[in-house]
């Protein structure tokens, strides 16, 4: 059975930085493409960030054009968790954000779209005050 468990979601301040994690049990986070994505009230889910399972390092982690440069989405395989730092948060970030593993055949061109994941996670709310 594959569990995650979303974590660290708060109310912070525009400017602030945060990080969220999700523990995952019944898939090893190594072997597997895993993602965030957020929810805002009133919008659909989008694509925030990716790992594919096939890459060494988190340098070729995929993100959302806005949230490049200010988010890094990372992987510990010996806790089997992944995480999202963000920094230079803005209140257009304010979102439920799920972590998600992606469907064992995933294609490029589903990483970033909701539908190459299987699994999610309950979400953390995330809050950026203005």
């Amino acid at each position: 059975q594959v569990q995650l468990v979303e974590s660290g979601g708060r109310l912070v301040q525009v400017g602030d930085s945060l990080r969220v994690s999700c523990a995952v049990s019944g898939r090893t986070v190594s072997s597997t493409t895993m993602g965030w994505f957020r929810q805002a009230p009133g919008k659909e889910r989008e694509f925030v960030a990716a790992i594919r399972w096939n890459v060494p390092t988190t340098y070729y982690a995929d993100y959302a054009d806005s949230v490049k440069g200010r988010f890094t989405m990372s992987r510990d395989n010996a806790k089997n968790t992944v995480s999202l730092q963000m920094n230079s948060l803005k209140p257009e970030d304010t979102a439920v954000y799920y972590c998600a593993t992606g469907r064992s055949l995933i294609t490029t061109s589903q990483v970033m779209g909701p539908r190459g994941y299987d699994y999610w996670g309950q979400g953390t709310q995330v809050t950026v005050s203005s």
